[in-house]
C-alpha cells in the first residue's frame, strides 16, 4: 500500500487538554470521558474548540502510556485543576492520513516511522493524533485520524 507523508512545520497552538497516564485496555474509556470534560469546561468558559479532538502520545508502553487528551482553542484558557489551558507546540512534524479502524492504525504508525527513518529525520518521540470523527457515529471504516510524529 502507498501512503503520502510530508513535513510540515507549524506555529504553537492554543490548547486545553488533560494529561494521564493509562493503559492500552483503558484508553478508549479515558478518552471518552475527558473529551465531554473537556467539551463542558470549553463551553463553560464561552469559547469555542477550533479543531478536532486530539491525544498526544509521548511513550508506547501499552502498559503506562502517557498521554494528553484535549482540544484546540482560540484562546488561552485558565487551569481549572486536572484541566490545563496548554498549547500544542510548533515546529516540525510529518503529517499523515489514515482513514480505517483504529485497531489497524499501528500498521500506518510503523509504515510513517520507516518514512521518517528513509529521509534521515528523527522523531521526537511525541505522536498527535487528530479525530475528525468518532466510532459510533459512522462505519469503523470511514474514521478518519490526522497523524504528526513531531521530529526533533
Amino acid at each position: 500500500m502507498n501512503y503520502l507523508f510530508q513535513v510540515m512545520e507549524t506555529d504553537t497552538q492554543n490548547a486545553v487538554s488533560i494529561r494521564s497516564n493509562t493503559t492500552e485496555q483503558e484508553l478508549p474509556a479515558l478518552v471518552g470521558q475527558v473529551f465531554n470534560k473537556l467539551m463542558e469546561y470549553i463551553s463553560k468558559k464561552d469559547s469555542l474548540a477550533i479543531g478536532p479532538a486530539f491525544v498526544a502520545y509521548y511513550n508506547m508502553d501499552d502498559n503506562n502510556i502517557e498521554v494528553e487528551i484535549g482540544f484546540p482553542v482560540g484562546e488561552h484558557l485558565e487551569d481549572d485543576g486536572e484541566i490545563k489551558g496548554s498549547t500544542i507546540p510548533c515546529g516540525k512534524r510529518v503529517v499523515g492520513y489514515y482513514k480505517g479502524a483504529y485497531e489497524y492504525m499501528s500498521y500506518f504508525h510503523e509504515e510513517m516511522f520507516k518514512w521518517i527513518l528513509l529521509n534521515d529525520l528523527e522523531p521526537s518521540g511525541v505522536i498527535f493524533e487528530y479525530y475528525f470523527n468518532s466510532p459510533g457515529n459512522i462505519p469503523n471504516e470511514e474514521l478518519l485520524t490526522k497523524i504528526e510524529f513531531l521530529l526533533k
